[in-house]
């Protein structure tokens, strides 16, 4: 389950639009509103640093929270979390108001344990992994901190589907139609390096072209033997024919 619930101050904007949005982030501010339940939406501010902290530790959308006005408190979900294009930085978050008995759709992320109990990746394989994070269905107040997925036993080919994976009493996924897959593993791509086939290619060639080249020397040098020797051959022959004569 979540772990302790953090608090986060926020202060209510009681101007909207781009203008007084601009003037609050130019204060060190990030607009923000609040909606859900039987209340009206409401504005709200934060401070940057708090907020850039409270992000920065990772989770921030699948954790429950206590805004904080004054003396009172708002338990409440971050539902998005808008971001500078360029620096990153937040400059609007959503958030949802929360309930004892509220059902809401999060993402969990998911971890992989006993990677060295696999006979799959010890054996070169891949771990492909499908989906990082699983959509739950679940109460406010028991949203897991992680989904765990036990790679012991797996080979190549084999694969984790969400029904391998304990989820908590009235926890569900959000896909209910299918077992989906989680991840697989996959046997290892052998990659064969170009460079080294074409100097393969090219020695091969080679050595043909020196035995061709020694052939063909060969059977020049033969020839030429040939027709010395039927020269020789033809000269005698004349010797013997004037001596008779």
């Amino acid at each position: 389950m979540s772990a302790e619930t953090a608090s986060l101050g926020a202060e209510a904007r009681g101007a909207t639009g781009k203008g007084p949005s601009r003037a609050a982030r130019r204060a060190g501010r990030v607009p923000a509103v609040l909606y859900g339940g039987a209340d009206e939406p409401m504005s709200l501010s934060l401070d940057r640093r708090e907020l850039v902290l409270a992000v920065e530790k990772g989770g921030f959308t699948s954790k429950l929270l206590d805004l904080q006005f004054g003396s009172d408190a708002q338990r409440v979900l971050p539902r998005e979390v808008q971001v500078h294009p360029v620096t990153d930085v937040p400059i609007h978050v959503d958030f949802l108001r929360i309930t004892a008995d509220s059902k809401i759709n999060v993402m969990v992320a998911v971890i992989f344990i006993n990677e060295e109990e696999s006979p799959g990746l010890k054996r070169g394989g891949v771990l492909n992994v499908v989906r990082h994070e699983v959509e739950l269905i679940c109460g406010a107040e028991s949203i897991p901190e992680r989904l765990t997925a036990d790679l012991t036993g797996l080979d190549i080919g084999d694969g984790i589907h969400i029904s391998s994976i304990t989820l908590p009493e009235g926890v569900t996924p959000a896909i209910s139609d299918r077992d989906f897959t989680i991840a697989t593993v996959a046997a290892p791509t052998i990659h064969v390096d170009e460079e080294e086939g074409k100097e393969g290619e090219d020695g091969e060639e080679g050595v043909e072209g020196e035995e061709g080249a020694e052939g063909e020397a060969g059977a020049e040098g033969e020839t030429k033997e040939a027709a010395a020797e039927g020269g020789e051959s033809g000269g005698d022959k004349k010797d013997a024919a004037k001596k008779k004569g």
